[in-house]
């Protein structure tokens, strides 16, 4: 006979297996006690715009990037959607800087896993797990950002002898400190998205520099120039003029898992906001007492808990195989996304002028919770993704 609770957190977790509200609780403990301060002295110090290697340690001896890189009983990467989005999400409780950092990795290792040489996953790996190394997501471009069929660096064929890389990416996270680069580039002109070939680039790499961009959220995000820089033909990531399918792999990953951290930080936000009106004497009685108050911070956490179901739907869809998940994992990446920026607005308009001092948590929260809403596919994308998929299929079947 089932046993009933009354215990409303446990409610909101009842989809989630032993394990997994274990996981969601273990990292949003070490992001609060652990690495929140690292990030914190980080930033503190006017460093939030370079990588921040101390914090990527502390994440590493904590065995988070190991489970990014475990390999299954068949001697494939066991990277689980569903454990990524826990992760992510409980991370982004406690320090968004701790989850950008763990994120980042996975996202850009991830067309290593998949489709580099097993000499390349030998030499970098080992070194990605232990957060010796860091690793970046080349994508975006200056005239290409959200539009991946119209990115023009160049990758110009030497035969034999591997490929010369010409041109620019912006907007990347990592760069320019990052030790690997997985870089998408044109080896076909006039093919869009067909011609798109991803290599693996070393920093090192003669050709290759870049500087940091300074960010409203402080995140080491910066530009790359490739000036002839060659690679080998082993650099080349599964198929030359695949790429974009090396790419969308990893974003079908991914995209639900960004949708987690915007939850996080959504549920921080509503915490912060429920506590303060708990507290707050105003007009003779509690700020929960006043139903304009209670009534959009019900609604909002209504809106977080279906974002995050439909977010952990579509990693449960991802990890038992489901192929394609474009549709899904875009409405899941759309709608978190869309409502966390909802949340901590709310949040901050309940605690007023304080949630904007410099340090808050919720001044800080409202600049790290905009991005979401633009990388790995503005929400704009993520529409069109859906709609064509529904026309494709002529309705809901």
């Amino acid at each position: 006979m089932a046993v009933a609770t009354t215990d409303p957190v446990s409610l909101l977790d009842a989809h989630l297996g032993a394990e997994e509200r274990e996981l969601l609780a273990e990292c949003e403990r070490l992001a609060t006690g652990r690495l929140a301060p690292l990030a914190l002295a980080h930033e503190e110090a006017g460093e939030g715009s370079r990588l921040d290697r101390e914090l990527i340690g502390a994440i590493a001896e904590a065995g988070l990037y190991e489970r990014l890189y475990r390999r299954d009983s068949d001697g494939g990467w066991a990277v689980r959607a569903m454990e990524l989005c826990l992760i992510r999400e409980g991370l982004a409780r406690g320090s968004t800087a701790a989850e950008t950092a763990f994120a980042l990795q996975g996202l850009g290792s991830f067309p290593l896993l998949q489709s580099g040489t097993e000499a390349m996953v030998e030499e970098w790996v080992p070194r990605l797990a232990s957060g010796a190394a860091v690793a970046a997501f080349a994508l975006s471009e200056p005239d290409a950002g959200s539009d991946v069929a119209a990115l023009s660096l160049r990758a110009e064929s030497l035969g034999a002898d591997g490929y010369v890389l010409s041109g620019e990416k912006v907007w990347i996270s990592n760069a320019p400190e990052a030790d690997l680069y997985t870089v998408f580039a044109r080896t076909t002109e006039g093919a869009g998205a067909r011609g798109l070939t991803g290599f693996a680039v070393p920093r090192e790499s003669a050709g290759l520099s870049g500087e940091a961009i300074e960010m409203l959220s402080p995140h080491p995000i910066g530009r790359l120039v490739f000036e002839d820089v060659h690679v080998p033909t082993e650099a080349v990531l599964g198929e030359v003029d695949r790429g974009m399918s090396v790419a969308m792999r990893t974003l079908d990953l991914f995209r639900p898992s960004v949708g987690a951290f915007a939850i996080g930080m959504a549920e921080a936000a509503l915490d912060a906001a429920v506590a303060h009106a708990g507290e707050r004497e105003a007009f003779g009685g509690r700020l929960k007492d006043l139903q304009a108050v209670s009534h959009r911070l019900a609604e909002i956490a209504t809106r977080v808990q279906a974002a995050r179901l439909l977010v952990h739907d579509a990693a449960r869809s991802f990890d038992r195989g489901l192929r394609p998940i474009t549709q899904v994992a875009a409405m899941a990446k759309l709608m978190a996304t869309e409502v966390a920026q909802e949340a901590v607005d709310a949040a901050i308009q309940v605690l007023g002028a304080r949630a904007l001092v410099r340090g808050h948590l919720l001044e800080h929260l409202y600049r790290d919770v905009r991005a979401p809403r633009i990388y790995e596919g503005a929400s704009e994308i993520q529409r069109e993704i859906i709609a064509r998929t529904l026309f494709d299929q002529g309705g809901r079947s």
